[in-house]
């Protein structure tokens, strides 16, 4: 079994000290084998943020690491960095590589850059990353869980949030469903949610689902949510054959100081179950 932590905009400059203390000690509890950092790592992609960024990550020792960019990862007021060298702070921090991939026995990870320099908010997948994503998905093992993580969401829980839809999210549900993949994980939106693809649109075939993180350290909260992170277990040793992972969601809860579990989601191949 491998047990994934994904934290989502964390927007460092934003970040309030009780909870990243809380997430710290989460993180000692718990000790996931995998971080997954799902975009907007800082809240303007000032050098110093980014610092600040990458000394969190090193001091929770996790051994796997895997980070994306989000919109906010790129200069907004700074016109010359955004056109000529957009990721320049982000590179220099957490490394060169924009769409980074964890192949382990149990696990496959396959993250998408879906920031774009002339985009401010809004993010995309080129049908050039979804045919990329779609050829590696198809290459898994049965007995990987197989995951694809973009910061923009490809599916949303509310009407007011359809804006917020990653551009290209329907071509890239369709064709990483039919290549394989389990599910697709994301941010932006500070909205912590599950969400079976396969029940909204019949045609997949398989299932398949979209996970969304909260903010997992900025005050920056909405929707009346606290700050949120998950936690992902693939099937242990002996578990039915139709299991695919396990989702917990872990909320910081202001009385306690602390993160505690809030929802957990047991997803499989005949359906999709909720404790």
């Amino acid at each position: 079994m491998t047990l994934i932590l994904q934290i989502s905009d964390t927007h460092f400059g934003t970040e309030r000290p009780p909870v990243v203390e809380a997430l710290v000690e989460l993180v000692a509890r718990q000790k996931p084998d995998v971080l997954i950092l799902s975009g907007d790592i800082t809240q303007r992609a000032r050098p110093e943020q980014f610092q600040v960024a990458r000394k969190f990550v090193d001091r929770l020792q996790i051994s796997r690491v895997l980070t994306i960019p989000g919109n906010h990862d790129i200069s907004l007021f700074n016109l010359g960095a955004r056109l000529l060298s957009p990721y320049e702070h982000y590179r220099r921090h957490f490394g060169p590589e924009l769409e980074p991939e964890l192949d382990l026995p149990d696990l496959l990870v396959l993250a998408v850059n879906t920031t774009r320099r002339w985009r401010h908010v809004d993010g995309e997948v080129s049908t050039g990353q979804i045919e990329r994503v779609a050829k590696r998905l198809a290459a898994a093992t049965p007995q990987q869980l197989r995951i694809v993580v973009t910061h923009q969401p490809v599916a949303v829980s509310r009407v007011e949030d359809m804006h917020n839809l990653l551009h290209g999210h329907a071509q890239a549900i369709q064709e990483w469903a039919a290549s394989g993949a389990d599910l697709i994980l994301g941010g932006h939106i500070h909205l912590p949610y599950v969400r079976a693809l396969h029940e909204a649109d019949h045609a997949l075939g398989r299932p398949i689902w979209a996970v969304q993180a909260g903010t997992a350290l900025s005050h920056r909260l909405r929707h009346d949510t606290e700050n949120s992170v998950n936690l992902i277990r693939t099937p242990a040793a002996g578990a039915p054959a139709a299991a695919i992972a396990d989702v917990e969601r872990w909320d910081f809860d202001p009385a306690t100081v602390q993160f505690v579990v809030q929802e957990q989601h047991c997803l499989n191949r005949s359906g999709y179950g909720a404790a």
